[in-house]
């Protein structure tokens, strides 16, 4: 029933933002900051300036929105998929063919890019916010400008117009849509792999080829995860790049090569348990509404 992978979806996609978010945090300002001198720096840092709380900075508008978000994604990849194989995506013994996944797969992702776009805009500046609303910001820290996510959404829209909250997109879009298709194929192939049998996966199987998958994801989406992060804060605190292409030759000439790098080591960490969860909890609740 399709109306069930939307909301098998739902229910994953909060699951999983709070398992990773507080490495999340990490991760974008390892990416946007540069007075880190690596994670454990950061952690350090974030948790003796902001104590526990400031890893959670930014989770309460996304914990709703990425459920929408991943409904979105897990919907639409089924959906696609059933139109272009008529097969249906949980059908363990007659499975669809690898190229149909991967392209159900980069759907799902074109579609999810229209929503969470501006979502992801709002996380990422709030999480960059190293100091209390109203506070007088010390030396190598970020003034805070926003009391919330809706306060920073209506802040970007009368600053940057309403085209604002869509800053980064490209990057984002280059990021999500060939990774989304990589990311089912890798959990498809690594579940059909391990199961010896012709029944399903167990839940073993389902939470180690979930994890796998979002850690190849995230190793081939970070290089533009970078860029696409670096955009969302243009305009926080002055404009620093004409568009994406402009971003990618700044970072490498003042950073070099390396800067494509940044956060991979965090995203890898957080991707595992994140998408170990999600892929989990998704098929056990398709399982339920069956």
């Amino acid at each position: 029933m399709p109306v069930a992978e939307f909301i098998a979806g739902w229910i994953s996609g909060a699951l999983g933002l709070v398992v990773g978010h507080p490495v999340d945090t990490v991760k974008v300002r390892l990416q946007t900051q540069s007075r880190y001198q690596g994670i454990l720096d950061c952690v350090f840092q974030t948790y003796r300036n902001e104590k526990i709380f400031g890893f959670f900075k930014g989770m309460s508008f996304p914990v709703g929105s990425v459920a929408i978000s991943n409904s979105l994604a897990f919907g639409s990849y089924s959906n696609a998929l059933l139109y272009l194989s008529d097969k249906e995506f949980k059908d363990w013994k007659n499975p669809p063919l690898n190229f149909h996944i991967f392209m159900a797969g980069c759907f799902s992702g074109m579609v999810q890019l229209s929503f969470s776009a501006p979502i992801d805009l709002v996380k990422v500046r709030l999480q960059n916010q190293t100091e209390s609303f109203g506070s007088v910001a010390r030396s190598g820290h970020l003034q805070a400008r926003y009391q919330g996510p809706v306060h920073c959404a209506l802040c970007i829209i009368r600053e940057e117009g309403i085209f604002g909250l869509y800053r980064g997109s490209l990057a984002l879009a280059l990021r999500d849509i060939p990774t989304m298709g990589l990311y089912f194929l890798t959990y498809e192939v690594l579940c059909k792999w391990m199961t010896k049998t012709v029944g399903e996966p167990s839940a073993w199987t389902m939470l180690f080829a979930g994890g796998c998958a979002g850690t190849v994801g995230w190793a081939f989406a970070n290089p533009m995860d970078v860029i696409k992060a670096r955009l969302q804060m243009d305009g926080m605190h002055g404009v620093q790049y004409l568009g994406m292409l402009d971003c990618i030759r700044k970072s490498i000439r003042q950073e070099g090569v390396k800067v494509f790098l940044k956060g991979l080591t965090i995203n890898s960490l957080r991707a595992f348990p994140v998408n170990a969860v999600t892929f989990l909890s998704y098929e056990m609740l398709l399982k339920v509404f069956r």
